[in-house]
């Protein structure tokens, strides 16, 4: 498990439900099955660990496989518009979306400014600054608050950033080139309105 990173439960994915049914038909092979020897379970085990390393690595190493794979998240409410193309695609009924905000503390739609539906099942929440409690007179801001937009990973572009910034590629090669910034130097990307470009690169 060292091996394959630490993981809190919370953000294990469908996918390694997966690994643990193959680790279960493994072990319930060894127990009824009188003639696997020690041996072979432990060869089995090993092939099992070996598969799922070899997984990881490729998911880490090439971003195209993070989609089948990993899944994505998914936006079910963007600026307090709720996306029914979202919620249909992923089988979440209103009721459904009540409760899993109810469990964040939020008993309101019109409280919720984004709310994103993770790849472990779970939901991510930024309230409105009403309901949250920061009133933008006060603070000085400017409301609405919005979530920060990935625009490069592990220095590939990401298409569906731009796509929703209404930006292009060649808008964002721009904006590094201001920065004297090459794109295969770059680890993470982000957008946000209040920030502009935020990057990290590799070393």
């Amino acid at each position: 498990m060292r091996l394959l990173g630490k993981k809190e439960m919370a953000e294990i994915t469908p996918f390694d439900f997966i690994y643990t049914i193959l680790l279960g038909g493994i072990l319930e092979e060894a127990l009824y099955e009188e003639k696997v020897s020690i041996l072979h379970i432990l060869f089995a085990i090993a092939l099992w660990g070996a598969l799922i390393y070899a997984v990881e690595i490729l998911v880490q190493k090439f971003n195209v496989l993070k989609k089948p794979l990993k899944g994505e998240p998914s936006e079910l409410v963007i600026a307090g518009q709720l996306n029914l193309k979202e919620l249909s695609k992923n089988h979440i009924e209103m009721e459904q979306l009540r409760s899993m905000l109810r469990k964040k503390g939020i008993f309101s739609l019109k409280d919720v400014e984004y709310a994103v539906l993770e790849t472990d099942g779970s939901i991510s929440v930024l309230q409105t600054a009403e309901s949250s409690g920061m009133k933008p007179e006060i603070l000085n801001i400017t409301p609405p608050p919005q979530p920060s937009i990935m625009m490069i990973d592990e220095g590939e572009i990401v298409d569906k950033g731009l796509k929703r910034l209404g930006r292009t590629k060649e808008w964002l090669m721009e904006e590094l080139s201001k920065k004297n910034m090459h794109l295969q130097d770059i680890f993470y990307g982000e957008w946000t309105e209040q920030s502009g470009l935020y990057i990290k690169t590799y070393e």
